[in-house]
């Protein structure tokens, strides 16, 4: 990423209020709507170590992600008591695999993932600045099969009103960087005045959505 020290540091002081403990709720509920079988291959950007990946494990027999963070990824492992075959790939990156789980540790942008069907990007759009997202999409596009699809999960807040990450990326952005494909917008949800990033971070506004995009 642009400043991988960034992630890396946040990691090893374990300033990870961006990981969530539990399976996300929203992919559990929204998921159907990608139509998913479970031969789909599944991709997983910027993955953490997402309880979201053991959820998508059960239903789909690849599942393939990309962290930066080799501390994220070991504590994934090591937290589930799995044992990971560990394999260095190109020089720069290493492979995790266990089972239906791949996850290769490294730059994103240059992770030799295989074609997929199926996208998650709950916390990775919304990770990285304005300027890196349309080079993140672009990476995206180019994996998705024919037919391919998108879950995603974004933020829409007023960005002059708090610094990122996570970044807001509304919703004309979102239909800007996919302009090709066909975007729902599933769910917003608008928070309240007791929300922690109302309440604490003085935001006028504060909204979480789904989108399902869909390659035409």
């Amino acid at each position: 990423m642009r400043d991988p020290e960034f992630w890396h540091g946040k990691w090893a002081a374990n300033q990870i209020g961006f990981h969530l403990e539990d399976v996300n709720p929203l992919l559990i509920k929204y998921w159907q709507h990608t139509n998913p079988r479970f031969e789909d291959k599944v991709f997983v950007p910027l993955c953490g170590k997402s309880e979201d990946l053991v959820w998508l494990a059960t239903k789909h027999e690849d599942i393939q992600g990309v962290e930066l963070s080799n501390i994220a990824v070991r504590a994934f492992f090591a937290e589930h008591f799995y044992t990971p075959m560990v394999m260095p790939i190109n020089g720069q990156h290493e492979l995790f695999q266990f089972d239906e789980l791949s996850i290769y540790v490294g730059d994103y942008f240059t992770a030799p993932v295989k074609p997929v069907d199926i996208v998650y990007d709950r916390a990775s759009l919304v990770a990285l600045p304005e300027e890196m997202r349309a080079d993140y999409v672009a990476k995206i596009k180019s994996l998705l099969n024919q037919g391919g699809r998108i879950l995603l999960v974004s933020l829409d807040y007023v960005q002059e009103e708090m610094a990122g990450p996570p970044f807001s990326v509304p919703e004309q952005e979102i239909r800007a960087l996919y302009s090709e494909y066909k975007v729902t917008k599933l769910y917003r949800d608008e928070a309240g005045d007791d929300h922690p990033k109302i309440a604490k971070k003085g935001l006028s506004r504060f909204a979480e959505e789904v989108y399902l995009i869909e390659a035409q």
